[in-house]
């Protein structure tokens, strides 16, 4: 029996995921890479393989119809963006994820974002090693106003993360309520904010959640942050609403194409990373884990 981990850096920080199927004698393939694999890499990767420990790479039906033996994806993370969930049921296909691993990893990220925008961090730190020493007057986070895109396990993790800050914390989503923070209309929430993050997922063929008319009304001076999906933020008209102040800030974890090399590089009011919301270690082990325990046991082994 064998099965393929596509995700760049499985198993860095503990053997353990990898004992899990070494004491089942499954053989196991690994991503060469070390990036995110593209539609003929991740076929080329998966041939002859009953089961798939899976990343963010393109699970379309295209390529499910070149993979006849493939019985279970695993994704390891939360987003099922990347899988085409009807395709995988047409042919019978098991499809688990670990919604649970990344929570709090995400939660505290945001948190991280958040106080590194209002005190300008990176952007001192940048400017001291270039040689520039200039003492940048920042915000505190206590008193500013909250507005949460998606209330579901990471998004309400973040409230839960933000209110003893100080921080007056309110949510847009369409499915979930809440008994302690106040529900609004996404066009509210926009109008409301001091800072804006997301915690949606992308649904297969969605325009940007957030383009240019959405993000214009937004407060001036307002700061955005998006550590959920590449594509829910118009990238050009962000670029274009920093740039002319009309924004703050923003510190954004995820892209429409990555690697990222856009042109928020080029703005000293943008704090940008590579995709890292869940890469804590302890979250991480726990997220590789529970991904070879849902693969074997969809497996049956």
């Amino acid at each position: 029996m064998k099965i393929a981990i596509t995700t760049s850096s499985f198993a860095q920080f503990s053997s353990e995921p990898l004992q899990l199927l070494d004491d089942q004698g499954i053989t196991y393939v690994l991503n060469p890479h070390g990036r995110k694999l593209i539609v003929g890499e991740t076929v080329e990767l998966l041939q002859g393989c009953i089961g798939v420990a899976a990343g963010t790479e393109p699970l379309t039906q295209e390529v499910m119809d070149a993979l006849p033996e493939l019985k279970v994806i695993s994704r390891c993370g939360t987003g099922m963006d990347n899988v085409d969930l009807k395709g995988a049921a047409d042919r019978g296909i098991i499809v688990r994820n670990t919604p649970d691993g990344p929570t709090l990893a995400v939660a505290e990220l945001t948190l991280g974002y958040a106080l590194d925008l209002m005190r300008q961090i990176t952007r001192m730190d940048r400017e001291l090693r270039s040689g520039v020493w200039k003492k940048r007057m920042g915000n505190t986070l206590q008193g500013k106003k909250l507005g949460i895109i998606g209330f579901g396990r990471i998004g309400s993790m973040v409230a839960d993360v933000f209110a003893p800050f100080g921080v007056e914390v309110a949510f847009s989503d369409l499915i979930v309520e809440s008994n302690k923070f106040k529900k609004m209309s996404l066009a509210e929430l926009l109008l409301w904010a001091d800072i804006l993050s997301l915690h949606c997922t992308r649904g297969a063929g969605e325009c940007s959640l957030l383009g240019e008319e959405q993000l214009r009304t937004m407060k001036p001076g307002g700061w955005i942050i998006n550590a959920s999906r590449g594509g829910l933020v118009d990238e050009d008209a962000l670029y274009q609403l920093l740039q002319s102040g009309h924004l703050a800030g923003a510190a954004i974890d995820v892209f429409e194409r990555e690697p990222y090399v856009g042109p928020l590089t080029e703005l000293d009011t943008v704090i940008l990373s590579p995709h890292i919301g869940s890469y804590a270690k302890e979250s991480r082990i726990q997220m590789e884990i529970d991904t070879i325990k849902n693969l074997l046991d969809a497996l049956e082994v």
